[in-house]
């Protein structure tokens, strides 16, 4: 499952990338990346956070082009997404959709 992560006035947030099967559906996940617990020495360029608990989760139908993505809410307590990490979130949403449409205006199936 490949993630991206953002750094925002001192959060880290990730976007997490995953087929839902019961849905049909590719997930796109936004959540507060937590910080890779400490152990030993970590070598240059090794992963430093670790995406959370998802609280804005995007399902992407890839099987028909017509069905709309739809966006779950998943927050327990209030929560602030700032506007620069939902510009993000929403770009990588698009993307994924383009890429599912794409794939099955040419007859493939992710």
């Amino acid at each position: 499952m490949p993630w991206d992560l953002k750094e925002h006035a001192g959060r880290h947030y990730a976007v997490l990338f995953h087929y839902a099967l019961p849905d049909d559906a590719w997930a796109v996940e936004l959540s507060e990346a937590q910080p890779v617990p400490a152990g030993g020495d970590q070598p240059p360029g090794a992963v430093t956070h670790l995406p959370g608990p998802a609280f804005l989760v995007t399902l992407v139908p890839d099987e028909d082009p017509d069905e709309e993505p739809t966006v779950r809410v998943y927050s327990p307590a209030d929560r602030v997404v700032p506007y620069e990490i939902m510009l993000w979130y929403l770009e990588q949403v698009a993307d994924q959709v383009r890429r599912c449409r794409a794939a099955f205006e040419r007859g493939e199936y992710f």
